[in-house]
This record gives C-alpha cells, sequence and structure tokens, in this order.
C-alpha cells in the first residue's frame, strides 16, 4: 500500500456495533474512514469526499444499498468508485443482483477482518494503480510512487509532501475535479480543521514547481469554478 497517501474509504451502515469493529480493523490496516448511516446522506458524501472504495450495507435507511449502488454508478462523478457490498443476505440470487447493480464485490457478514482486507487490497490492486506500486504518467510528467519522484520533461520536481500527495491524487484521476473537501478528507483527513485557503496554497505551488519542467509554458492543473482542481491536457 502507498505510504504517502491513505486510501479513503466510505463505510455505509446502519448498525453502530457494525460500523465499530469494520472502522477500528480498517483504520490499523492505513486507511481513512468516513461512515454514513443513511443511503441520501451516503450518496452525497461520495460525492463530496470521492473516497477510494465504500463498503456498503444492503438494508439502510431511506435508500437501500442496492438501489445506493445503482445510482453511484448512473452518477458521472462516482461511477468509477469500487463497491462492495456488505451483507447478511447470502443467496445466489442476491449476490448476482448486487453484482449487476454495480457493485465490484459481494462479502457476506460476518466475515473476518482479514478475508475483508484482502478482498479490499485486491480490488484497489486491480483499480487504483497507485496501491500496487507503478507509475503513474500524465502528459510529460511521470511519477515513480516506489522510489517517490517526480519528473517532467525527464527533469526531476523537488515537491514538498502535501503537493506530491495532491498531484497523485490528480494523476490516478485525470478526468475528476476533486473538491477542496475531498483533497482535505484524502491528505489530511475528516478530524483535522484544515481550511480550503490552504489547498489553494498548495496548489501554487504545486503548480510553480510544474512550470518550471514545463516546455510550453501550459498550466496543467485546470481550476473549475465552484467545484474545484483537475488536470487538463496540455495545449498543442
Amino acid at each position: 500500500m502507498n505510504k504517502t497517501l491513505k486510501p479513503s474509504m466510505l463505510i455505509v451502515e446502519d448498525d453502530e456495533a457494525v460500523v465499530a469493529v469494520l472502522k477500528y480493523n480498517l483504520q490499523k490496516e492505513g486507511y481513512q474512514i468516513n461512515v454514513s448511516h443513511d443511503g441520501r446522506d451516503a450518496f452525497d458524501q461520495a460525492k463530496l469526499l470521492r473516497p477510494d472504495l465504500i463498503l456498503l450495507d444492503w438494508v439502510l435507511p431511506s435508500i437501500s444499498g442496492i438501489e445506493l449502488c445503482r445510482m453511484l454508478r448512473e452518477d458521472e462523478v462516482t461511477a468509477n468508485i469500487p463497491i462492495i457490498i456488505l451483507s447478511n443476505k447470502d443467496s445466489d440470487f442476491d449476490k448476482i443482483t448486487g453484482l449487476d447493480k454495480g457493485a465490484d464485490d459481494y462479502i457476506t457478514k460476518p466475515c473476518s477482518p482479514s478475508e475483508l482486507s484482502a478482498r479490499i487490497r485486491a480490488i484497489l490492486r486491480r483499480m487504483r494503480p497507485a496501491f500496487s506500486g507503478k507509475m503513474l504518467r500524465y502528459e510529460d510528467i511521470t511519477m515513480d510512487l516506489d522510489a517517490h519522484k517526480v519528473t517532467r520533461n525527464g527533469a526531476e520536481i523537488k515537491l514538498a509532501p502535501i503537493e506530491y500527495q495532491i498531484l497523485q491524487i490528480l494523476m490516478e484521476a485525470p478526468s475528476r475535479v476533486f473538491s477542496r473537501e475531498a483533497l482535505i478528507d484524502k491528505i489530511w483527513g475528516s478530524e483535522v480543521e484544515v481550511g480550503a485557503r490552504t489547498v489553494d496554497v498548495h496548489i501554487t505551488r504545486l503548480r510553480k514547481a510544474l512550470l518550471k519542467m514545463s516546455k510550453t509554458g501550459e498550466d496543467v492543473i485546470k481550476t473549475i469554478r465552484l467545484a474545484g482542481y483537475t488536470l487538463r491536457k496540455v495545449a498543442k
């Protein structure tokens, strides 16, 4: 698992006891955890925070887990977030229904912490290259996650830890717009008070560092008004 950026996870579960156990075990594994007890709230959180993975119970207030799974898959902001359904329903029909609605995996409760962790790691390795120690590339920028090294046009760029993490988030999903709240949650976590202005300062520093090694002088980081930040292709 990548050492510089904790994978973020949204647990959607209305049973407080189950949440407590899941949160305890997953935080020990190094995951940044957010929790929702309600389907509608979970949908809003997923759109705002864009977690790396969602653990989803079937039976929820307001919206069922299956319906929420469908909604997440149909929304362009959340369509590619990995989803694991955790459910007491153990029939083949239920499992097929969950997978057909867009879940990436289906686990019957209760399950052992070690099995859950293994299934999570497998999905993240498959869907998130940063968690398998691979290289990230965008245009003329390369990020070597094992060596913790960023280059542009072959020249190394020295980045502070926060700027490195922001760039990693953007390079993993260059088509996505990340809100300031999402960046704060992924980097600092929900328990730390960090203002939006702090994110803007780090983005400015990252932009300057990248521009120094640009052959065209093009800024690859795009600000989307009232939404956040994303990467855009360099104009040819």
